[in-house]
């Protein structure tokens, strides 16, 4: 989400998104018992959700205070002060917005998958462990959801390789 957007990264940088995530599940400890490992990895995933749905939203939404405002491109050989890029788009940031919305409504068995490797950055041999299942389930609940994510974001009906009969 912030790698490319120098429009994004104006506002904020991924250590706010830590530090707001960090505050948000400490909230969320204080109502919630955990009743395992598990289970505290898919509260945190679900703070970390939130903090970058309602980033997205704060900045790029409809009133959002980065839409109405330029934002120089600072290249990478540090000339800055060109205008930003025109393949940039405003919606890109919605674009991921509605990733993380979307993530939020699949499956639950393919939503904790890309909780547990996408959000927490875990590989699929710690996930297959700390879900009690094999790495191979791991790897098709990983790809079925990447396929309904990229289906749903373009308006596309997931295939499954199948054929309907």
């Amino acid at each position: 989400m912030f790698h490319g957007s120098h429009r994004l990264r104006r506002w904020e940088q991924t250590d706010d998104v830590f530090q707001n995530s960090m505050l948000r599940l400490h909230r969320a400890l204080d109502s919630v018992e955990v009743q395992s490992v598990r289970h505290f990895f898919n509260l945190a995933s679900v703070q970390i959700r939130r903090e970058l749905v309602d980033m997205g939203r704060k900045h790029f939404g409809p009133l959002g205070i980065g839409q109405n405002h330029h934002t120089d491109h600072i290249s990478s050989d540090n000339q800055g002060g060109a205008l930003h890029s025109l393949t940039e788009k405003p919606e890109d940031i919605s674009d991921w917005t509605e990733f993380h919305e979307r993530v939020e409504g699949l499956p639950e068995e393919e939503r904790e998958v890309v909780d547990l490797v996408y959000y927490d950055g875990l590989p699929h041999e710690e996930v297959a462990k700390l879900l009690g299942i094999s790495e191979r389930t791991v790897r098709r609940r990983w790809q079925s959801a990447k396929v309904r994510l990229y289906s749903e974001l373009n308006g596309d009906e997931p295939t499954t390789g199948r054929d309907p009969q």
